[in-house]
């Protein structure tokens, strides 16, 4: 076991908490009821589960998986392809996947610049796409032949035009740099002893994400986690409390542990059972630290803002 430096706050797992946590883990072996999965980490291969999930139970369907990319996944290697074999595989389990969402569900895909074509094209035959946002993903090493790639895509699509847009809880507070007064009085800003700040509107362009890294205690050893902050701006935009957000890709575990503390339900599949515990684990820590880093007291922060 690697030792790790002392203000490493990376989650991890002991002997003990492997086996604890690995006994909250379902799997599905015959058609399901929606109560029985509702707040549960599913640890199996999706394509085990896609004839067994009940029908019309997910208000959001957030999907983050594999790139058209070689990664390593723990004791899974996905191999990159071709577009058209990747728009293949897409076919081969997102279409089986629609009959869990309900009418008004809306669809998050995540996605990079290899992968964003395939989804573009297979997202479109089946359902409305609405937007592409595109968020910084200021990590890593800068390349020495090519641009330095810090972007991925989320492609926004909705199952019908009856859809849940919260626009009000995923504004962002912003530093006001030039502000303007109207009779001497802030105009569409506010001044505050820790500066002067605007609520502006949500764009497709998210420039206020931190990548999950070591310090942070959100973070966790998964190659391609995504940060809390993100599901906060998909979960609150596109749910309502009480709303079942469903994550076939889950990874170590940020959607369910989003979702939990903003007051939703959850429902994650999982293929590896190490992830699949640490995101137990997290959902546990949730209960003692429901906290979002970049978002407090209902507004979303610029990165590394003040308050």
């Amino acid at each position: 076991m690697n030792t790790r430096a002392p203000y490493n706050r990376t989650i991890s797992l002991s002997d003990d908490e492997r086996e604890a946590y690995g006994q909250r883990l379902q799997r599905l072996s015959a058609l399901t009821d929606a109560n029985s999965l509702i707040n549960s980490t599913i640890h199996q291969d999706l394509f085990e589960v896609l004839g067994y999930l009940p029908p019309a139970f997910a208000d959001v369907l957030f999907l983050d998986p594999p790139y058209n990319l070689t990664k390593t996944f723990n004791d899974t290697r996905f191999h990159g392809r071709s577009v058209d074999a990747y728009d293949e595989w897409l076919l081969s389990w997102l279409p089986q996947l629609l009959p869990a969402l309900k009418p008004t569900a809306s669809v998050y895909i995540c996605g990079d610049w290899r992968s964003s074509t395939s989804i573009h094209r297979v997202a479109d035959q089946f359902l409305t796409v609405r937007n592409r946002i595109t968020w910084e993903r200021e990590k890593g090493r800068g390349a020495t032949a090519n641009w330095k790639n810090c972007a991925e895509d989320i492609w926004f699509c909705t199952v019908s035009n009856s859809y849940t847009f919260n626009l009000d809880a995923v504004k962002l507070r912003r530093r006001v740099l030039a502000p303007y007064k109207h009779n001497g009085t802030p105009r569409d800003w506010e001044d505050s002893d820790s500066g002067k700040f605007r609520l502006t509107h949500p764009s497709n362009l998210w420039t206020d994400i931190t990548v999950p890294f070591w310090s942070m205690p959100e973070n966790t050893d998964h190659p391609t986690q995504k940060p809390e902050k993100l599901l906060a701006k998909i979960i609150l935009a596109a749910s309502n409390p009480g709303d079942v957000i469903f994550d076939p890709f889950l990874g170590s575990g940020t959607t369910s542990v989003v979702a939990k503390k903003l007051g939703r339900r959850y429902v994650g599949i999982e293929l590896d059972r190490e992830y699949a515990c640490i995101a137990e684990k997290r959902l546990a820590l949730a209960d003692a630290n429901p906290s979002i880093q970049g978002y407090e007291n209902g507004l979303f922060l610029e990165r590394n803002a003040k308050k």
